[in-house]
């Protein structure tokens, strides 16, 4: 038994992430235009029919961008917290929400999704671990800080996207405003490649077979740099650095270290 994981794209553009099983599947929110995800969907040999629900962490552009027209074409349910909801300015007519609350499980087929709180810059944010059998995947973007809730989490995963937004230096260094930078560095901000490596080289687990890089910021972070960061201290993890522009290949995660991808 096998959780597959792929990010479709990642970053302040759009992000989008989708975790499935041989029979179900969902995506973690849904921040790239329908089109853009149906045809990055079918260069992977994923299927939209495998698609049962639509999870929204939080309402800023970049992750419900392309939710409307995906939700109504495919009548999938979105998951939703009431406060995001209404803070999405998206038309409650539009699709069919769930209220989402926080340490609530959900079953999606065999698929378990929890969403947790984290720190960020929106009205009611979360992440999420999703389960299949013994196997768990964890979303861990948007965030300003390690909390409790996120450390907890992480350290049950067998695979994670994780946020690296940014480098310390390449940010200090560049050219945007003093309170931008201020706040994507706050508590309630992203992550820096930093405090991430604190985050995964302090919490890992030995079963944990794969971490996504997401959310890297155009600007202040360089993909090589924050690869070879993470490969130093990888311990036996394979580093993936998600794209701003394209699709990942597709991972194969299991309860054991052995997996494998497909192009």
């Amino acid at each position: 038994m096998s959780l597959f994981i792929t990010s479709l794209n990642s970053g302040s553009n759009g992000n989008c992430y989708y975790v499935g099983n041989d029979q179900d599947a969902i995506l973690v929110d849904a921040g790239i235009s329908c089109r853009e995800t149906e045809k990055r969907m079918c260069r992977l040999g994923l299927s939209m029919s495998k698609v049962k629900a639509i999870f929204i962490s939080h309402e800023h552009s970049d992750h419900i961008r392309g939710l409307s027209v995906l939700a109504r074409k495919y009548h999938l349910p979105v998951f939703i917290t009431p406060a995001t909801l209404l803070n999405s300015r998206l038309g409650t007519e539009q699709f069919y929400t769930i209220p989402l609350k926080g340490y609530d499980s959900i079953s999606i087929g065999e698929l378990s999704i929890t969403a947790f709180p984290k720190s960020h810059d929106a009205s009611d944010p979360h992440s999420f671990l999703i389960t299949f059998q013994d196997i768990k995947v964890g979303v861990f973007t948007d965030i300003g800080f390690a909390c409790e809730h996120v450390i907890h989490h992480f350290k049950q995963c067998h695979a994670a996207f994780l946020e690296a937004n940014y480098d310390d230096e390449l940010l200090d260094n560049g050219y945007y405003p003093y309170y931008l930078k201020n706040r994507i560095r706050s508590p309630k901000g992203h992550l820096s490649n930093k405090q991430a490596l604190d985050l995964f080289a302090g919490y890992k687990p030995p079963f944990m077979s794969h971490v996504l890089l997401s959310h890297l910021s155009k600007n202040n972070n360089c993909p090589k740099l924050v690869k070879e960061l993470f490969d130093r201290n990888a311990d036996g993890t394979e580093v993936v650095v998600a794209s701003r522009y394209e699709e990942t290949p597709v991972y194969t995660i299991m309860s054991s270290k052995h997996v494998q991808a497909s192009a």
